[in-house]
């Protein structure tokens, strides 16, 4: 099982400006989500991402690379796993039940809450938008070859744990995966950061979170220089939602 600490960033809410967000969280160690548990579906894509917390909100960034991109939902708790999606599962202490939080390359979100994939209590959408987010996508080079690189920063207020009364994440521990799929994609996948044993495709089985936890304000983590790019990329489409 994965384990995975959470860096307190000092100084940063939920209406700090999301570009410095997103510059920051570039400068820590990004974590990989690059197990593929079904083999039926073998196309991966190159996924990461880091994280991390304020006072108010929890700040995510994902780094995608791959041959298609697909973002044709637009509105809160549409189909998004359809599209280029990125996800965030997380239960918090023991409990049972989890959030489901699915986004496309455009932000776009759908948003659940329980302890199975039936029957899910969707956020309401006023909650939702409470989410803010920076989407960028980026062509390899002007005549659209080779794969596209995109990335989404999201900041998520402690209020959107909507069945929650969280005043602070300092210390608390979670279970929790992230995921990369794309349903309807020319080559559907389905990619884990923490392995998952089942059949066929299923991301809600909380039986295998990894362990996460928001570390202390007082712990301090180093910021990690991430790898440079290697080839060009040229962005054609940033588009911002606060």
């Amino acid at each position: 099982m994965k384990e995975l600490s959470v860096p307190f960033l000092k100084g940063v809410t939920k209406i700090s400006p999301i570009a410095h967000v997103s510059f920051l969280l570039d400068s820590y160690e990004a974590n990989t989500i690059g197990i593929v548990p079904w083999p039926d579906y073998g196309y991966k894509p190159d996924v990461n991402f880091t994280m991390a917390y304020g006072n108010d909100c929890v700040f995510i960034k994902y780094y995608v690379s791959e041959k298609c991109v697909r973002a044709i939902y637009s509105q809160p708790n549409e189909p998004v796993y359809k599209d280029s999606c990125v996800e965030f599962f997380v239960c918090f202490g023991n409990e049972n039940e989890y959030y489901n939080f699915e986004f496309n390359c455009a932000g776009a979100c759908l948003a659940g809450f329980g302890a199975h994939r039936e029957n899910r209590r969707l956020l309401p959408e006023p909650v939702i938008k409470m989410i803010r987010h920076q989407a960028q996508i980026k062509a390899v080079n002007n005549k659209g070859e080779g794969n596209i690189a995109w990335e989404l920063t999201l900041m998520i207020p402690l209020d959107v744990f909507y069945y929650h009364s969280f005043t602070t994440l300092n210390g608390r521990q979670c279970r929790a995966n992230f995921y990369k799929c794309g349903d309807e994609l020319p080559e559907p996948h389905f990619l884990a950061w923490n392995d998952i044993k089942s059949a066929e495709p299923n991301f809600h089985l909380p039986g295998f979170f990894g362990k996460m936890k928001f570390e202390s304000p007082n712990k301090y983590v180093a910021p990690v220089k991430q790898k440079q790019q290697t080839h060009e990329i040229k962005i054609y489409r940033n588009s911002v939602a606060v």
